[in-house]
């Protein structure tokens, strides 16, 4: 078996502009897509850049947290402080090997280069065990200095290589040729990292690996290799050629949908799958265990904290009637995968009829401290809306409102669905309950948290 390597670059690549909170939600998400490794953009000397690296090695734990070290040896102190509390650190020695980036960014020529890249990966190797030297637009440079550029970086230490083709100027089956003459002889990992502007960057990518290359380069929403692609295509190819990868396939798409989500803020078509009712009910007598079974036979792979979510959810349910699989999948799309609670619901009391105006008291959850809302409406459900507006302190355009039933029995659950408009964006939030009023407060709030995560 191939055993590829996936890093991705999605926090060193994306463009637009993401909140300290948004890069470590990504950071966490990768994680826990078990990538090999994440990484991360140079410390430059804000205090904000160092804190990043340093809460992100909190909870990056399986993964290799990666960090560029390029423009000069202070960059790599800054480096080495900012991963001293990492479980697997790596630096990132990230130089350009063309003549004239060189000579416009540091200010070298070409017949100097592998002097300073013996410099910056000595100078690495001699702070952090784990060095990687990435080779900036290689597939632009003469061939036989970007060879000699790549012997003096595994002479003196380095750990892996990288070869990148940032100007997408070879077709798949070229750049794999490219690789391998580059690479020969060379006794550490080869990375590749494909500019995917021409869309041949997973081609391009998985025959490198065919041809040696035992890690790629993805990201989301970047430049490189999109890791949506790649990663559905080693599950594809696996039995027939022999490649694998750790990176969690059976979550991929959902994790990329969150990721890109936290990026751009705009929503994604979701297609509904369509789940098989097998027959089975589960009651609340079954165990977390039993629970996490199920839901891996629907196609979910969740962590352990989304296990836990989707199993107090279940016993929710579970204390009203039994629960069938298409009302756990149903529980899974709105319990799990969302952005974290800065409200949870705690109770709710609705007075309605036709002979008085239906009013809602609320109690929502907010760090540990119960607040609470009271509120009439036209209907029970207007009622409960406003109650909620008037804790959070703010009304919100209520674009759209759905509820539909996700089984047909006597006691059938509603999955409520409400967006929300602010400043010209929808956020939509899902509610899943055997009360319909319930169920629609549940959207609510679940939308009003992810405008709350992304504005803080």
């Amino acid at each position: 078996m191939n055993h590829i390597k996936i890093a991705d670059t999605t926090l060193s690549d994306v463009k637009s502009t993401l909140t300290f909170k948004q890069k470590l939600e990504i950071a966490r998400k990768l994680e826990r897509l078990h990538v090999d490794a994440v990484e991360l953009p140079e410390v430059g000397t804000a205090k904000a850049d160092s804190l990043l690296v340093r809460t992100a090695a909190s909870f990056v734990k399986d993964s290799v947290l990666s960090v560029a070290a390029a423009s000069s040896p202070d960059a790599i102190e800054r480096a080495a402080d900012a991963l001293s509390t990492a479980s697997h650190p790596r630096i990132r020695i990230e130089l350009p090997m063309t003549a004239s980036i060189m000579e416009y960014t540091l200010h070298i020529k070409q017949h100097k280069m592998c002097d300073y890249v013996k410099k910056m990966i000595e100078k690495a190797k001699s702070v952090c065990d784990d060095v990687e030297f990435t080779a900036v637009d290689a597939t632009r440079a003469e061939e036989a200095f970007l060879k000699e550029a790549v012997k003096s970086a595994v002479d003196v230490g380095a750990t892996m290589v990288t070869l990148c083709d940032d100007a997408a100027i070879l077709l798949p089956d070229d750049f794999a040729a490219f690789v391998v003459r580059v690479t020969e002889g060379v006794d550490v990992p080869v990375g590749v990292k494909c500019n995917n502007k021409n869309g041949v960057a997973t081609a391009a990518a998985i025959l490198a690996v065919k041809n040696g290359a035992s890690c790629v380069k993805t990201s989301i929403g970047g430049e490189a290799t999109p890791l949506r692609e790649f990663g559905s295509l080693i599950k594809d190819i696996r039995e027939n050629y022999g490649i694998t990868a750790d990176i969690r396939t059976t979550e991929l798409l959902r994790t990329i949908d969150q990721i890109e989500w936290i990026i751009s803020g705009k929503t994604h078509t979701v297609v509904k799958r369509e789940i098989k009712d097998d027959g089975i009910r589960l009651s609340l007598s079954d165990t977390i265990d039993t629970v996490r079974e199920n839901i891996e036979k629907i196609g979910y792979d969740l962590p352990d904290e989304d296990v836990k979510k989707v199993y107090e959810e279940f016993r929710r349910i579970a204390r009203k009637k039994s629960v069938g699989i298409k009302e756990l999948d149903a529980i899974v799309a709105s319990a799990a995968l969302q952005v974290p609670e800065t409200y949870s619901l705690e109770n709710y009391v609705i007075n309605s009829g036709n002979r008085i105006s239906s009013s809602a008291q609320i109690a929502l959850n907010r760090e540990g401290r119960t607040v609470q809302g009271i509120a009439i409406g036209d209907g029970p459900i207007d009622a409960a809306f406003h109650a909620i507006e008037q804790i959070i302190g703010r009304r919100f355009e209520l674009d759209d409102f759905s509820i539909q039933t996700v089984t047909q029995e006597k006691e059938a659950m509603g999955n409520a669905l409400v967006r929300l408009r602010v400043a010209g964006r929808i956020y939509s939030g899902t509610g899943l309950s055997t009360d319909i009023i319930g169920a629609s407060i549940r959207a609510y709030i679940s939308a009003v948290n992810k405008i709350v995560y992304e504005e803080e």
